[in-house]
């Protein structure tokens, strides 16, 4: 690729603008390849869309509590509401722009290549790298948009403006770095590697408007991009401090338990006391979070089991029961767009899942931090030491 033969176009990605000067850019020059901020699953379902292709299959919230990507479905299915959400205030779906480039690119008989990562994998690396500060901040300002007054949301095309767009840059490295850095430096990165890995001579390259001032920089340093390993990994390989404080907690009640059993002295009562508790707590979460009754007996049984396994949660049982009643659908994930109030938002079944999930995660987490230490293992730590 000769660097005096590329062009970068920089949009907004739910802006009729950048539709028409996309294409336009695609019809003047006629390049041998068009190079599009894609992945191949997120072309797959644009192309989808495109061709009216509806798919209404049940989404298995099983498997995604098995794998472990309730976090990745969580964060995915919120910016799919965020750009949706812009995108239907404004009156154009979300990627248009990329399929304008696509139209442009096959009426022109130009090669149409994907640039962007995995999306899977940018997000996972976002859960990875978040400090739990950031994943509050985040949840918080996701549900504080639900509420905004409509007067709030901002002008789109100046997102496309060097200016605006440094501020909007600047607000989010402050607001979490570490997502900061995986969702737009990473990725420029990225972006750059993979134009610069295009053996056609004249390339015009679609992007979001925040991505070209990093991709030209690296275009200039190319030396400075990193290696494609340290762009792709998801593994997680900080030390992982919070899990082995949380997994402590548990521990110590069964330390306690068994040092009281073991200086002999009468646990039975204890014992029925810490079943009762726990069960009693996640019950009352549950139901309070508006699950099924049924969900919230199982949560009533799991609790105490799951309060001494470090790697259980009562939530996940009486979600996993409440997903056996609300079978999510692709439309639930659409319709997270079309979210205006807390009625719109109890009637939604991934909502309400997930609701059931952390309603009953946080009685047990009453009982755990609060009830239980001053109920049981206090007086019995005094007991043992004591005499």
């Amino acid at each position: 690729m000769k660097k005096e033969c590329l062009t970068i176009i920089g949009t907004a990605h739910v802006s009729q603008n950048s539709v028409e000067e996309v294409k336009n850019a695609i019809y003047e020059q006629k390049p041998d390849v068009v190079a599009i901020e894609l992945d191949k699953g997120r072309y797959e379902r644009l192309l989808q869309e495109k061709a009216g292709i509806e798919t209404d299959e049940e989404i298995s919230v099983t498997n995604i509590i098995k794998e472990g990507k309730v976090g990745l479905f969580l964060v995915s299915s919120i910016l799919t509401y965020i750009q949706s959400q812009i995108g239907e205030d404004l009156d154009i779906k979300p990627g248009s722009e990329m399929i304008g480039a696509i139209e442009a690119a096959n009426e022109v008989d130009a090669k149409i290549v994907l640039i962007d990562r995995d999306i899977n994998i940018t997000l996972q690396r976002v859960l990875n790298k978040m400090t739990v500060m950031e994943k509050l901040k985040f949840l918080y300002g996701t549900i504080s948009s639900l509420f905004a007054d409509d007067e709030a949301v901002e002008d789109i095309e100046q997102l496309k403006e060097s200016d605006t767009l440094s501020e909007i840059m600047e607000y989010f490295k402050d607001m979490s770095p570490n997502a900061y850095e995986v969702l737009v430096k990473e990725r420029d990165a990225f972006l750059s590697m993979n134009i610069l890995n295009i053996e056609d001579d004249h390339v015009i390259a679609v992007v979001g408007a925040g991505h070209k001032e990093g991709i030209n920089y690296y275009l200039d340093n190319p030396q400075e991009i990193p290696p494609i390993d340290s762009l792709v990994d998801i593994d997680n390989k900080g030390f992982p401090w919070l899990k082995i404080i949380l997994a402590a907690i548990p521990i110590s009640f069964v330390v306690i338990f068994f040092l009281a059993f073991m200086n002999g002295i009468d646990i039975q009562g204890n014992l029925l006391e810490f079943v009762l508790i726990g069960g009693t707590t996640a019950f009352i979460g549950s139901i309070l979070s508006g699950s099924k009754i049924q969900s919230a007996i199982v949560g009533f049984i799991v609790a105490p089991l799951t309060i001494i396994h470090p790697l259980l949660a009562a939530g996940w049982f009486s979600g996993l029961t409440e997903a056996k009643y609300r079978k999510i659908k692709k439309s639930d994930i659409a319709n997270l767009g079309k979210i205006n109030s807390l009625r719109d938002l109890w009637n939604n079944n991934i909502f309400r899942i997930l609701l059931v999930v952390l309603g009953t995660n946080l009685g047990v987490s009453v009982a755990t931090l609060v009830i239980l230490p001053s109920r049981i293992f206090i007086p019995l730590f005094f007991k043992i030491w004591g005499g």
